[in-house]
């Protein structure tokens, strides 16, 4: 009864004279003091976004269309602490083989976070996800269909397609156009700000 309905000492013991039942409300508080453990605290996702934003960094595949119908698939590896692009790459068939070669180059010479935020997508594979345990960065999956696990990531590609993609959809009729006008955004030397 205690548990449930979070009812302290002084509830209790009133439902219990009620109830015809002789207790001092100390002997209830006493029962109640060994019967609840106090909850260890726990940090929220926000905390922990805050706390830890400088050893952080995320990544996802976005499809942009082309003027040719065909599809391509931008990957980028974004760092949460300054919102800076480690790196963004094109290809029109994404494979484990090719995120990897990404990843490593996003992280040369032990620049790699601590945490390393993605989503279920296939492409991540168990492959992938060994390959960024054994670089030393600990891989965090969001849960499915939680895009605010990860909302910096999920902003950088509305982000993308709002300013880069939308006034220029079908204009890219290969990777090379595409891939050069991605790299030259945003501007060098500023963080990305990902706007509402």
């Amino acid at each position: 009864m205690a548990t449930e309905t979070l009812w302290g000492a002084p509830r209790i013991h009133g439902e219990l004279l009620h109830l015809g039942f002789q207790v001092s409300e100390r002997g209830v508080a006493r029962y109640l003091r060994s019967l609840r453990p106090w909850p260890k605290p726990v940090q929220s996702w926000k905390a922990f976004l805050e706390n830890h934003r400088h050893g952080i960094a995320a990544m996802d595949i976005f499809t942009v269309p082309t003027a040719t119908f065909r599809v391509l698939h931008v990957l980028f590896v974004i760092r949460h602490g300054r919102r800076s692009l480690a790196r963004l790459g094109v290809t029109a068939s994404p494979t484990a083989a090719w995120v990897i070669q990404q990843l490593r180059e996003a992280f040369p010479f032990e620049t790699a976070p601590k945490h390393l935020f993605f989503d279920r997508a296939a492409t991540f594979s168990t492959e992938v996800i060994s390959v960024i345990r054994s670089m030393g960065i600990e891989p965090l999956r969001t849960a499915f269909r939680c895009p605010w696990q990860d909302g910096i990531a999920e902003r950088f590609v509305a982000t993308v397609r709002r300013e880069l993609l939308s006034s220029r959809l079908g204009q890219f009729p290969t990777r090379a156009p595409l891939r050069s006008r991605t790299r030259r955004f945003p501007p060098s030397g500023s963080s990305v700000r990902c706007g509402s």
